[in-house]
């Protein structure tokens, strides 16, 4: 019996989404609980499968087509998969006998097979997949395939010959020849073009200038020897990843001191609600991660009560997940406090912009070695700026000051933070 497929429930708040990429097309045989197409939100990108075997038939919504919750994406009618489609446990059963030639290969031109990022990409640049040697699983292109064909074409065009300039002929005084202009580097033609803004990008517009439009905000900073942080990271990393599975970072450190400093200066773990204080007992802090859509803020729920181990796992499995569009809509809901870290990218001082309706966010920076004075000498420390912007309305400039002391007196002395001191 044909089944219809319909836009799927969408996040609270949310009326209306776009259309991404249909992974199959009409007339072609699909399989029960296959993505079939992309929806992306203002926040998060769903995936809606196939709800029976059968043939893809009557698409009514294409890509970059606006759609509301309940609104007919296609039809699956009845059908029997092609002739030469091997049914799946002989399929498996062929691919273990397959040579390396007849594995499949990413020059098989099927986009399907590829990533949200990758196809992204892939599209942004006009370039064929055939023409790329992935290395993923069973051939796929992976993003970083497609950045490293992208840097090996820019160094290929570099290297290639300058046109040779013709010489002058006896019958034309090369005085009255006209002298042309001189070739910018590269050879590069002038291009301009216009492309729509993703709904998640444009969300992030909406939020931030709407931050710097209904708040007060400041910007307080200071410094912390981060010494004492690498010198446990170095001497326990081994044995923590052998014990949790997990990679030691610095970002568990930075949670475990906020949600610790969250407890000592309440206001900055509160916001605004009209004209009322809304205060929590608990820390749910947002861990800024970069996607190939835009940056999302997934939550780490009682961040407070969480072991390091734990903390690491989750902002791991934030960041894989972010690359894939994979991240949920409850996860990115709430939060009490953000940390932000621009280091990862270079930046070694910035004022970051608030999460409304939080009150509070946290930037971390850049490690660099700089000269201080300690104890009457000049020594050198792996020292990173910290950066705290706060919403003046409900927090003094006096709980923001020492609130960041807070942090960087437990970064500095991280057995504070075993010891709850």
């Amino acid at each position: 019996m044909p089944s219809e497929i319909k836009v799927p429930t969408l996040p609270e708040s949310v009326s209306e989404a776009t259309v991404l990429d249909w992974h199959k097309k009409e007339g072609d045989f699909v399989r029960r609980d296959e993505t079939l197409v992309e929806i992306e939100t203002e926040k998060v990108v769903l995936e809606v499968p196939a709800p029976q075997d059968g043939i893809l038939k009557d698409i009514v919504h294409e890509s970059g087509d606006t759609v509301q919750q309940g609104d007919a994406l296609a039809t699956v009618a009845d059908g029997e998969a092609p002739a030469e489609e091997a049914p799946a446990e002989a399929a498996g059963e062929d691919a273990g006998k397959a040579s390396k030639d007849e594995a499949p290969s990413a020059a098989a031109g099927d986009d399907d097979r590829h990533g949200p990022a990758v196809r992204a990409l892939l599209s942004e640049h006009d370039l064929d997949a055939g023409a790329i040697q992935g290395t993923g699983k069973d051939g796929r292109i992976t993003k970083e395939d497609v950045l490293k064909h992208i840097a090996e074409a820019g160094e290929k065009k570099k290297k290639a010959p300058a046109p040779q300039k013709q010489e002058a002929t006896k019958e034309t005084p090369a005085a009255e020849k006209p002298q042309p202009m001189p070739e910018l580097a590269g050879g590069r033609e002038r291009e301009e073009w216009r492309e729509p803004m993703s709904r998640i990008r444009q969300t992030i517009a909406t939020r931030l200038v709407q931050a710097q439009q209904t708040a007060a905000m400041l910007t307080t900073f200071n410094e912390v020897d981060m010494s004492a942080v690498m010198s446990m990271r170095s001497r326990y990393k081994e044995a923590f990843e052998k014990t949790h599975g997990a990679r030691l970072g610095f970002m568990s450190f930075f949670v475990k001191a906020a949600a610790d400093a969250l407890k000592k200066f309440g206001m900055i773990n509160a916001f605004i609600d009209g004209t009322d204080i809304v205060r929590h007992n608990y820390a749910d802090i947002g861990i800024a991660v970069s996607s190939p859509r835009g940056l999302l803020v997934p939550i780490l729920r009682d961040a407070d009560l969480k072991s390091f181990a734990r903390i690491e796992a989750e902002i791991s499995d934030f960041g894989e997940r972010a690359r894939k569009a994979a991240i949920t809509m409850d996860e990115l809901t709430g939060g009490t406090f953000t940390i932000t870290n621009g280091g990862i990218f270079g930046s070694l001082v910035s004022t970051p912009i608030l999460n409304p309706p939080q009150s509070a966010i946290l930037g971390m920076h850049k490690i660099q070695e700089r000269p201080v004075a300690e104890n009457g000498q000049v020594v050198i420390r792996p020292m990173m700026y910290l950066a705290l912007s706060y919403d003046h309305r409900i927090v003094d400039g006096k709980d923001a000051v020492q609130f960041l002391v807070s942090i960087k007196s437990a970064l500095e002395d991280p057995a504070r933070l075993l010891l709850d001191l």
